[in-house]
């Protein structure tokens, strides 16, 4: 139940903070590419060793 009421809690907070589809999607893609970079910096970090 206390995982429910916090990640029902947390949601809302960011529904709070983009509360137009577009800054959904803004996050969104701010989230896609914060991912791509640390996918592509530990992929060179392997090439490198």
């Amino acid at each position: 139940m206390k995982k429910v009421l916090f990640s029902a809690l947390a949601l809302s907070f960011v529904l709070v903070g983009c509360n137009t589809v577009k800054g959904v999607g803004q996050d969104v893609s701010k989230v896609g590419s914060v991912v791509t970079d640390t996918a592509e910096k530990t992929s060179n970090e392997i090439k490198n060793k």
